[in-house]
């Protein structure tokens, strides 16, 4: 409890308290692209309905180079965990969803001396962003959307999800793309080649969260843009 209190602390003398979030548009209406990483965005031809939103969330390594006709080329938020960290450009918002302490920690060595945390993946050393424009999920929200969005299905939610849910909360209108296996039941992400078919979604519930998405769109609580 006290090396969280200490990294909490050191969290906020350096990242603002509340990042500038941008006011909604002339309809008065702020829209959400949450673009996930799946392989049915190929061909999708999704780009420029993606990019015409107020806000562009992109989860993790999900790529733009060379993918913009179907996933656009704007990105404001940026998702991320420290094992899957890349630098950033001066105008867009780095998020961290922290799964433990350690996280924590390493975004501020990251941005100031240097990271030397050891984790299952290679981590990123120095982080370049614009440290004004960083924001930290508070870590109980990982637990409110598995009990209360999953009722604790899987061992923990997806990054993706997360991001579903997070935007139902900031946004007025949410747009989901790039969710679920493709029309053969494989899960892979666009820019790679599947080498194994048998491959499925870990310890994350991907088909709970695929049916979620599905029943918000029914209800219109979000339009979801499936793909092929």
């Amino acid at each position: 409890m006290k090396f969280f209190k200490q990294t909490t602390q050191k969290i906020f003398k350096m990242f603002p308290a509340y990042p500038p979030v941008p006011e909604p548009g002339l309809d008065g209406c702020r829209t959400c692209a949450v673009v996930g990483n799946s392989i049915n965005l190929k061909r999708s031809h999704y780009g420029k309905l993606i990019d015409e939103h107020t806000f562009v969330f992109r989860i993790n390594f999900g790529k733009t180079k060379g993918f913009e006709e179907d996933v656009g080329n704007r990105t404001t938020h940026r998702v991320m965990y420290p094992e899957s960290a890349t630098d950033l450009d001066n105008n867009t918002h780095l998020v961290l969803f922290p799964f433990k302490i350690q996280d924590l920690q390493w975004l501020v060595d990251a941005f100031k001396t240097g990271s030397n945390a050891k984790s299952y993946a290679p981590i990123k050393k120095r982080m370049s962003a614009n440290k004004s424009l960083v924001m930290v999920v508070n870590p109980a929200f990982m637990k409110y959307v598995h009990q209360s969005w999953l009722e604790k299905e899987g061992q923990y939610p997806s990054t993706g999800f997360m991001v579903v849910i997070l935007a139902l909360h900031i946004c007025d209108e949410v747009s989901v793309f790039g969710f679920g296996a493709d029309s053969d039941g494989n899960w892979s992400h666009y820019w790679e080649v599947l080498q194994n078919k048998a491959l499925r979604t870990g310890p994350h519930p991907g088909s709970v969260e695929y049916d979620m998405i599905s029943e918000l769109a029914r209800q219109g609580k979000v339009a979801f843009y499936r793909g092929w």
